[in-house]
């Protein structure tokens, strides 16, 4: 019997590299759409991912180059908003897959009755067009808890949407593994109280502190692409199964 009752996932970057091929692209789409000449490259958007939130986003690019506008909150809202316009497009044009390893670890613990949630900053929106528009119909209803976008007054590295999806699904941090990609999600699920923490980079994370994260690697692979721990160890099979998050989680709480 596994160690754990639920995994929660952060999406951005975790489920899907959604950010560089993703975000990036719609965000200067939505510049041109509203004739700014404004352009995110990958260097410099890769800078702004250190602040969680899109409109956070936009508001952090704004005072860092010192644009100052009338009714600014309208002005990010409303950019915000024609972003997420072409985000949803390229979602439900399939434009933008799984991870590898992310669609055999949720059938696995589907199989297995382990409990999915969603902690994250996008909206509720974007998570469900991305699971839906994944290959594999209804994804999206696999997962219990959708906990996401504004809900929650303070965005990672804040624990509270950690704290909401625990809450949802009435569990405490001790019975659940969370899966982020970045230093800030990392420092939210383990201020919320989630010691089973494994890390899974991608190219705009990897050089990143992920702090007490017990288990850090390039991704949860799989027999077509084993994954590599950054820190900690995969054992065999080398990618991340059921099983060795239930190692890595009773070897936390055993620790603690």
């Amino acid at each position: 019997m596994l160690g754990f009752k639920a995994l929660i996932f952060d999406v951005d970057g975790t489920l899907a590299d959604t950010e560089g091929d993703g975000h990036r692209v719609a965000f200067n789409a939505a510049f041109v759409e509203v004739g700014l000449d404004w352009h995110w490259d990958p260097v410099l958007y890769g800078e702004l991912l250190a602040v969680a939130g899109g409109k956070e986003r936009i508001r952090y690019y704004m005072d860092r180059a010192g644009i100052s506008l009338d009714a600014a909150e309208t002005f990010v809202a409303d950019l915000h908003a024609a972003k997420t316009r072409h985000y949803l497009s390229m979602l439900r044009e399939g434009r933008i897959p799984l991870r590898v390893g992310v669609m055999r670890l949720l059938r696995e613990a589907r199989e297995a009755g382990i409990r999915l949630a969603v902690a994250t900053t996008t909206t509720p929106e974007n998570v469900v067009e991305l699971l839906d528009h994944a290959g594999e119909p209804g994804l999206s209803s696999w997962f219990e808890v959708i906990a996401a976008g504004d809900q929650v007054p303070n965005k990672k590295p804040a624990p509270d949407i950690f704290v909401s999806a625990l809450s949802e699904l009435g569990l405490g941090p001790e019975d659940a593994v969370a899966i982020e990609d970045s230093d800030n999600g990392a420092q939210s699920a383990l201020a919320a109280g989630i010691r089973a923490l494994l890390v899974t980079v991608n190219d705009y994370t990897i050089g990143q502190d992920f702090g007490a994260a017990p288990l850090v690697v390039d991704a949860l692979g799989g027999p077509e692409q084993p994954a590599r721990a950054l820190v900690g160890e995969l054992d065999d099979p080398p990618w991340v199964d059921l099983a060795r998050l239930d190692r890595l989680h009773r070897d936390v709480w055993a620790a603690s």
